[in-house]
């Protein structure tokens, strides 16, 4: 897995460069659009509800000694838990609603490395694509909130504790990661094989959600480019995964 997870991470370099030569950037306005109001969106909601939620964990402290410092605690942890429930909901809302503008873009990365702009596949409106990754998203989403829970929890458990950071951030690069796949894996795949072949490839998608997750946590700059770039890497190791299971004959084969 180590090596997917270095080879997802790999793929990223270049992939300014591809876009470029592609002239892919204007495929990108709408999306970087949706990245902007939702970060912003989410930053507020998150300013104003941490404070709340902090002064809600702190009355689950009915004694009156050591009141102040869960108090303290407690807003530590509701900060905490808003920014990670935060930066989960803007990747896959940012996800879901890019899908149809992102799936065209993967499609010409696609050709460009397979070498043949006329390759036949699984044709998907823009409709479909968006209720695709709307419906993808909303699985993962419920998936990684599912295990989000209990990984926030072990960090209160001394010394295995300091592992939930680490757990939290691969958690949540999987399947950043998978949803950047998916834009690829639509053309090829149904929603339930889709999920099969990711979890058959999650080194690719940790690899490249771990770029995807320490992008956005750059100011501005990061939540404008993470996702172009995010995009044509996860294409680039998606396609060579493909190769790599001979999935273009046997789907070349499927069409003759």
């Amino acid at each position: 897995m180590l090596k997917h997870i270095f080879k997802g991470i790999q793929a990223y370099f270049g992939a300014f460069g591809l876009i470029s030569k592609l002239r892919l950037w204007k495929f990108f306005a709408i999306p970087i659009l949706i990245s902007l109001v939702t970060a912003i969106t989410i930053g507020f909601l998150a300013y104003g509800w941490s404070d709340n939620l902090g002064h809600l964990i702190s009355k689950l402290w009915v004694w009156e000694w050591g009141k102040d410092t869960f108090a303290k605690v407690g807003s530590i942890i509701g900060g905490l838990f808003i920014v990670a429930l935060g930066l989960i909901l803007y990747k896959h809302i940012v996800m879901a609603l890019s899908a149809p503008f992102m799936s065209p873009v993967s499609e010409k990365i696609e050709a460009y490395l397979l070498n043949t702009p006329t390759y036949k596949h699984r044709q998907t409106t823009f409709g479909q694509q968006l209720w695709r990754g709307v419906k993808i998203n909303l699985r993962n989403l419920g998936m990684e909130l599912f295990w989000t829970i209990p990984i926030l929890l072990i960090g209160f458990v001394p010394v295995i504790g300091l592992i939930s950071s680490v757990l939290l951030l691969l958690l949540q690069a999987y399947y950043a990661g998978f949803g950047n796949m998916d834009y690829t894996l639509e053309r090829h795949f149904n929603y339930r094989d889709s999920i099969v072949f990711v979890k058959q490839n999650t080194g690719h998608a940790i690899g490249n959600g771990l770029v995807f997750m320490l992008g956005i946590l750059i100011p501005v700059l990061g939540i404008v480019l993470v996702l172009p770039l995010s995009v044509t890497a996860a294409t680039k190791t998606t396609v060579s995964a493909l190769q790599a299971d001979n999935h273009y004959k046997l789907e070349a084969n499927a069409f003759n």
